[in-house]
């Protein structure tokens, strides 16, 4: 094992790389041991199994993922920041596309609230929105309307899914712009549950 030179850390990114070029399901401690010219019994003096060097990699990309938009919000707020967040976000998605396909992997909860990883996520998320002003419930239902219109628009852009001739950058904008609008006049969950109750409460008509 010195001979090969092989660590933990030197095996999970070796396994991040081949994802971006292969796809991280097709990740698999027999094509990882290939190119490191060793037999498949070596890697696992480092992990596990297979489900244990994914789930390495899904924390290794969280982390590369969030400090890379991380370091794109710092210092803005509002509209600026939430640009900043969706750009790298989409860079990130198209420029390591194996590792990014890592970052959507269901991890154990029991890692994922040990992983700071996760923790840098929930803050850098939380602080960009802050300027929104929303409170939950309203808050987790914009962070997955964010998700899922990056994650979509994204996973369209990969796969050669926009075929109109419209600009896909130009689309991009425009849809971050709408967020942006929404966001700034989001329904309030809390409102729409004290007129829900009203209206229960208002006597019938005779």
């Amino acid at each position: 094992m010195a001979r090969a030179g092989l660590t933990t850390e030197r095996v999970v990114g070796a396994a991040a790389d081949l994802a971006d070029s292969v796809g991280f399901d097709k990740v698999t401690i027999s094509a990882l041991a290939r190119g490191f010219g060793v037999k498949d019994a070596s890697l696992y003096s480092h992990v596990r199994n297979l489900q244990d060097l994914r789930t390495r990699v899904a924390l290794l990309a969280a982390g590369e993922f969030i400090d890379r938009i991380g370091v794109a919000v710092a210092g803005r707020a509002g509209k600026e920041a939430l640009v900043a967040f969706a750009d790298a976000y989409r860079a990130f998605a198209l420029e390591r596309p194996g590792r990014y396909e890592a970052t959507q992997m269901r991890v154990d909860p029991e890692i994922v609230a040990r992983s700071p990883a996760y923790h840098r996520t929930i803050e850098t998320t939380g602080a960009m929105l802050r300027a929104y002003g929303l409170a939950e419930p309203d808050l987790t239902d914009a962070v997955r309307l964010l998700r899922s219109t990056f994650h979509g628009y994204c996973a369209l852009e990969a796969s050669g899914g926009f075929g109109a001739p419209r600009d896909v950058q130009t689309s991009w904008e425009r849809s971050v712009e709408a967020l942006h609008f929404l966001l700034e006049h989001w329904p309030s969950a809390r409102g729409e549950e004290e007129r829900a109750v009203a209206d229960r409460t208002v006597p019938e008509r005779t």
